[in-house]
């Protein structure tokens, strides 16, 4: 009998798990057409909100009924500015009120996972900002209890769906970039000032600015085998706008290498202790934040991932750099919601799918556990590869 080494079991597990979920998941909630609209639940009407309202409200057949943030002052305000009927200050309200399909979380990243599962309880379907769950079994058990309830979770980023990430898949697929050996992306600011959350337990610059980087890379290049990390605190105190001085407890500083299939290693670094002039305005970005290395060409993603500018691309056969797919289209970050919502209606499945969040957060859990034990964490999830 041949013997597998635990390296390659993990590796079938995570497979034959994709598997499972793509063959038995996305069929069993796939929703008749003709449905007039989908109604959706905002909770969460912080700064997110701002964005994400805006955008569900001039989405064809999304419907935004009502509102909710534990400070019902806000929820109140959002309502009147925005025109929605029903504001409520805690969720247990809100799943009691009026009716809705859809609960778009855009609260703080620490209070996603048992929001998320009282929605999933009362059988609605969930869009959560990042991450989904403040671990990976948490997220496996809100997997396990949408598809016994039979409603689905997602989870952003949507930097998978951006025309650029589309075009640099296929140029990988059709084999343009040879063997491929190596990648990188980074996304770094001096951090945030208006909430105490990102630094506070379950916070940190991995879930709020990694995430984007390491989602972008694992559906280039396939699930990740293993991880060895470092992360710091490189920032000890923070002036925040709600609660003051707080002593900073989540990392602030990250160093992520991965292994993916056939020898392909590849690199995230976050941090929110990067000065970068061009802050979050990504149009003014004109460097590389994501990289790829092959034996044929060399790829650069121009711009941030979740805010792409081109695509620039030398090759054996042409060395001088040429620019491509410098129009997003009507891709934007906080799409997410709109996106899964028309998936509803429409029963066509997106391209982001919860099982390549989970293997995020799995990859997030194992760069902390490579941290505290200085060891390489091998991992156990899977996602259904090529994305696109």
């Amino acid at each position: 009998m041949q013997k597998i080494s635990r390296q390659s079991f993990l590796q079938l597990n995570a497979a034959a798990l994709a598997s499972t979920v793509l063959n038995n998941y996305l069929p069993a909630f796939k929703k008749e057409t003709g449905v007039d609209s989908i109604r959706v639940g905002v909770i969460g009407c912080g700064k997110v909100s701002q964005y994400y309202i805006p955008h569900l409200l001039k989405t064809e057949k999304v419907e935004v009924v009502s509102l909710c943030d534990i400070i019902e002052s806000k929820a109140a305000s959002a309502a009147k500015e925005y025109g929605i009927e029903h504001h409520y200050g805690h969720i247990d309200d809100m799943l009691g009120g009026t009716g809705f399909d859809l609960l778009v979380n855009l609260t703080d990243m620490q209070e996603h996972g048992h929001l998320n599962l009282k929605a999933i309880n009362a059988k609605r379907h969930v869009w959560s900002e990042k991450p989904v769950a403040n671990s990976f079994r948490e997220g496996r058990d809100l997997l396990d209890l949408a598809l016994t309830n039979k409603v689905k979770l997602w989870s952003a980023p949507v930097v998978v769906n951006s025309p650029q990430f589309s075009f640099i898949s296929k140029f990988i697929q059709e084999g343009k970039l040879g063997k491929i050996s190596a990648a990188h992306a980074h996304y770094g600011h001096r951090g945030p000032n208006w909430s105490a959350f990102f630094y506070e337990k379950g916070g940190g610059s991995l879930p709020d600015l990694g995430v984007y980087s390491l989602s972008t890379l694992t559906g280039l290049l396939g699930p990740v085998r293993s991880v060895v990390a470092m992360t710091s605190i490189v920032t000890k105190e923070r002036k925040t706008e709600n609660k003051g001085v707080i002593k900073v407890e989540a990392e602030d500083n990250a160093m992520v290498l991965m292994e993916h299939r056939d020898g392909i290693l590849s690199h995230v670094q976050s941090s929110f202790n990067y000065f970068d002039p061009h802050s979050y305005r990504s149009s003014d970005h004109l460097l590389p934040t994501v990289s790829i290395w092959g034996t044929e060409a060399k790829v650069n993603l121009v711009g941030y991932d979740w805010d792409p500018i081109g695509i620039d691309i030398v090759t054996v056969d042409n060395r001088k750099t040429e620019r491509f797919m410098t129009d997003s289209k009507d891709y934007t970050w906080e799409q997410g919601a709109s996106l899964v919502g028309e998936s509803l209606q429409s029963g066509n499945e997106p391209v982001v799918n919860i099982e390549h969040a989970l293997h995020v957060l799995e990859i997030i859990e194992a760069v902390h556990q490579s941290q505290a034990q200085g060891i390489r964490v091998p991992l156990t999830s899977g996602f259904p590869y090529p994305l696109v």
